[in-house]
């Protein structure tokens, strides 16, 4: 049977959300759920996996928080379970910018829905900005999207700074800051990006409602803009129109997403090395990779879950 995968986020005021991670790791334990969800003062996020049912239980779970009565989710299907367990962790931000004082709750861009998302970026001078890392653009982007070549996206208001000098993707043109459309994987990201554009004195800042998942549910591929596949942190590693599993790998070493073609070079070894990272790891860490992949082949043939251990909801992370 199909595993129904919902994908979530919100950005509310959770000022006790140190209090709902066991309750909330219980109900997911309770339906057999599988996945990561991160509570901060700032709100929820996450992705989880399992049965239908079981996922729309613990939906309604939150749901039954008046603050989280409008906690929106996008639903895909995945062949496999695509997570090893279930994860519910306490943090400062529920998407790591860095920045402080940044409320997007309070201050974010305007939305626009994935069936209006052409026409804007379509526009003269609209600067049109992934919000995603580098190795998430390399699979798959829009036409004619700016890549800030980021490998977190604490990097991002580092690149935003610099692009808004002169001579700048950012930078003001006859005395006037640009119109700027963002996006990212589920929109979380692009939304926050625009809080913090917006605390730069952008006043005409756009982000993807849904972000790239729900464009690629909902807009035809006759009619998209979309070029490739699209990264997701589980088990499937991207996903296409209609959102399809995209069929690339992952290598556990770097966790970038990888090609047949990569797989099939020398540099590649399954769980040591691809050859985006062979050069970066010394012999050493390639051994230690090489007995990680073995216990795991084990586990693997004695149909046991090496990966999937019970978590500490006491420990901090």
């Amino acid at each position: 049977m199909p595993f129904l995968t919902a994908a979530l986020y919100q950005f509310v005021e959770l000022p006790d959300h140190a209090a709902l991670q066991a309750p909330l790791l219980a109900v997911c334990e309770a339906h057999g759920i599988k996945g990561t969800l991160l509570l901060a003062a700032e709100g929820i996020n996450g992705t989880i996996a399992g049965l239908p049912d079981d996922v729309h239980a613990v939906l309604a779970y939150l749901h039954s928080d008046a603050r989280l009565a409008t906690l929106e989710h996008k639903e895909s299907w995945a062949s496999a379970m695509p997570f090893y367990r279930m994860k519910v962790r306490l943090k400062k931000e529920i998407v790591t910018l860095g920045v402080p004082d940044v409320h997007p709750a309070l201050m974010a861009g305007q939305y626009v829905k994935p069936d209006a998302w052409n026409e804007l970026i379509a526009q003269p001078g609209v600067v049109l900005v992934d919000t995603r890392n580098d190795y998430e653009v390399s699979i798959g982007t829009f036409a004619g999207a700016v890549n800030p070549a980021t490998a977190s996206f604490s990097e991002l208001p580092g690149w935003v700074e610099r692009e808004m000098q002169r001579g700048g993707k950012l930078a003001e043109v006859d005395g006037s800051k640009p119109k700027v459309a963002m996006f990212c994987t589920g929109g979380i990201r692009c939304e926050k990006s625009t809080a913090f554009l917006k605390s730069k004195g952008f006043d005409e800042v756009y982000h993807l409602q849904g972000g790239i998942l729900k464009y690629l549910e909902t807009v035809p591929e006759a009619q998209s803009q979309w070029q490739g596949q699209c990264f997701v942190f589980d088990e499937r590693v991207s996903v296409g129109h209609g959102l399809l599993e995209g069929g690339l790998a992952l290598c556990r070493s770097c966790r970038d997403p990888i090609t047949a073609e990569a797989m099939a070079s020398p540099l590649y070894e399954r769980g040591v090395s691809c050859p985006g990272c062979h050069a970066r790891t010394t012999d050493e860490q390639k051994a230690g990779y090489r007995q990680r992949q073995k216990q795991i082949d084990l586990a693997e043939a004695r149909k046991q879950a090496h990966i999937g251990a019970v978590q500490n909801t006491s420990q901090k992370q």
